[in-house]
């Protein structure tokens, strides 16, 4: 082995609750792990100005303090976080290899992955702008929908999950108003049904998002477009949803990890196991039910307990193939 490449013995990849989760549980288990944090620090919760349903904060704490918080719990059982990103990784052979930023090599006994997954947006500049700001754009009703109670509201999709934030924001809100692109739901029928006959939920079918209207501090309204008459009309609105799906992190795992068709790692039922013994995922990197941070954590002790318990069984039968040569 050559003098550049290094050896660990839990690698995490990636930031946010699932791997400085499993970073805190690696530490206090002796396994010495190494975190990479990956090109957003933090996971999409430093998107977030106010996290108000994780446990133990009954003030309220933002998303960038929580995640400041969480690395430094890692950081005092001695986790070795680090800046940089995994580019490749290799995980076909006997010993689990990554590269990091495309240059180090690491030799790993086990790898947690919690590389996450994004949030797909429009892309518009308008929508953009008030996103970073935290002025009114969200990509999820279960986490901001509280924000915007008894107020008027528009979400963009027509998909199954779409109709699950429209519907749960129809109980917040005093409006909500669905837009869907087409002339014709996604979703299934069931959830199409529902959001139809939910009374407050005004559904603008052969309709998108021109631009998101705002006071430059925070939305203030939505023009948008009828794709068939290319009428425009502004709607009056604190709150603008996208559910137009997420996209997960795992691009660099194909070819050796099992992956749904969008992409999510599949993990073995009630486990953080994927295909590939040693390897284990946490987080919205499989999860496309909940994508909450409180499950996100679950699963980072999950992988971290996993992990230990892999390498425990290594090393038994490690001693007991050496013992009987003695």
């Amino acid at each position: 082995m050559s003098d550049t490449i290094e050896k660990v013995k839990c690698l995490i990849i990636g930031s946010g609750p699932a791997g400085y989760t499993a970073a805190i549980y690696a530490a206090r288990a002796n396994m010495s792990p190494v975190l990479y944090q990956g090109t957003q620090p933090g996971g999409q919760l430093t998107t977030t100005n106010e996290v108000e349903n994780f446990p133990g904060y009954p003030e309220g704490v933002t998303g960038p303090e929580m995640m400041m918080q969480l690395q430094a719990q890692a950081q005092r059982f001695e986790a070795d976080i680090r800046d940089g990103w995994i580019t490749k990784v290799d995980f076909s052979g006997d010993v689990h290899k990554v590269w990091v930023n495309e240059e180090k090599e690491i030799h790993c006994d086990t790898v947690i992955i919690s590389t996450g997954a994004s949030a797909k947006y429009l892309g518009l500049d308008s929508e953009q702008k008030y996103l970073k700001l935290g002025g009114g754009v969200s990509a999820c009703a279960v986490c901001d929908g509280f924000f915007y109670r008894n107020q008027e509201v528009v979400i963009v999709g027509a998909g199954d999950s779409a109709c699950e934030e429209a519907h749960y924001l129809s109980k917040l809100c005093k409006k909500v108003t669905m837009l869907v692109r087409r002339d014709e739901f996604r979703a299934s029928k069931i959830m199409a049904t529902r959001v139809k006959n939910t009374e407050n939920i005004e559904i603008l079918f052969n309709t998108e998002t021109d631009e998101v209207l705002g006071d430059g501090q925070v939305v203030t309204g939505v023009r948008v477009i009828n794709n068939k008459t290319n009428e425009k009309h502004e709607i009056e609105a604190t709150g603008f949803f996208v559910a137009i799906g997420h996209k997960p992190n795992t691009d660099i795992f194909k070819g050796f990890l099992e992956l749904d068709e969008t992409g999510y790692i599949i993990n073995t039922p009630g486990t953080s196991k994927t295909n590939i013994e040693g390897v284990f995922v946490s987080g919205d990197a499989a999860d496309h039910v909940y994508r909450q941070a409180v499950t996100a954590a679950g699963t980072g002790c999950m992988a971290a307990l996993d992990a230990e318990r892999y390498l425990a069984a290594k090393d038994a039968t490690f001693e007991v193939s050496t013992s009987s040569y003695n």
